[in-house]
């Protein structure tokens, strides 16, 4: 599932998360008919509205394949938003089956696949964000295990690293201000550590930081996970350009 923000923003993503499990030899289906995960009405209160959005994606991704996000805030939608949104519906048992089958790109790597480490090479020294909606989970180890593994990467560490961005989907626009102080404090603490890069597994957060920084113009590079492990596949000359 390619999320919302892969489909507006951020294609590169999509491609990279296709091309890194085509090199595992994972065969990789898209659903034409898929849209959104529901999360944007669901944490604005319309859950009504939501519940349709996760009715329809119940019925396109209908099966037993497991289901794969380059997004942690679309997972935690699928695996726990909407299991909240239909708990007194005991006719949809196909919620708890789409939340079991529910993965997040890392988490998918290491833990279901069982890759701990990634091959090729990518020079740069890495800040890597954890994302809020992968907290409690194995996304926030798995990323952090294959990102250190690579040769010629380094993760630094920053502080306040488990400070949230502010983004916080419908939060960012609700309270700007206060998302953007928090987004700002999270970004001074970064850029102490001097990376060449800021990776995540989140979209949403790189879009946050990333567009704060260019705002006050001091722009930062930014990537996500399935970028890295692409790019370092590319370097290694394991993967066609």
């Amino acid at each position: 599932m390619a999320t919302c923000l892969c489909d507006a923003f951020y294609d590169d993503v999509a491609r990279a998360t296709v091309e890194v499990l085509d090199y595992l030899g994972v065969e990789v289906a898209f659903p034409e008919g898929q849209t959104c995960c529901g999360q944007p009405a669901f944490n604005g209160g319309d859950w009504p509205a939501s519940r349709k959005v996760v009715r329809h994606t119940l019925q396109t991704f209908v099966g037993t394949e497991p289901v794969l996000l380059p997004s942690g805030s679309c997972v935690a939608m699928l695996r726990h938003g909407a299991l909240l949104e239909f708990e007194k519906e005991a006719d949809l048992p196909e919620v708890h089956t789409l939340a079991e089958r529910t993965w997040e790109f890392a988490d998918f790597i290491v833990n279901a696949l069982h890759v701990t480490t990634w091959p090729g090479r990518y020079d740069a020294m890495i800040a890597f964000h954890r994302n809020c909606h992968n907290r409690g989970t194995g996304s926030e180890a798995a990323s952090l295990a294959l990102l250190s593994s690579i040769v010629g990467a380094k993760v630094v560490p920053f502080g306040e690293a488990e400070q949230c961005c502010g983004f916080g989907g419908t939060f960012s626009v609700a309270f700007p201000h206060l998302s953007s102080r928090m987004g700002n404090l999270k970004l001074d603490h970064i850029r102490e550590a001097k990376p060449d890069v800021l990776v995540s597994g989140d979209m949403s957060c790189l879009m946050h930081m990333g567009g704060l920084a260019q705002k006050a113009g001091r722009p930062i590079k930014t990537q996500h996970l399935a970028q890295v492990l692409r790019d370092a596949l590319r370097s290694g000359g394991l993967l066609g350009r």
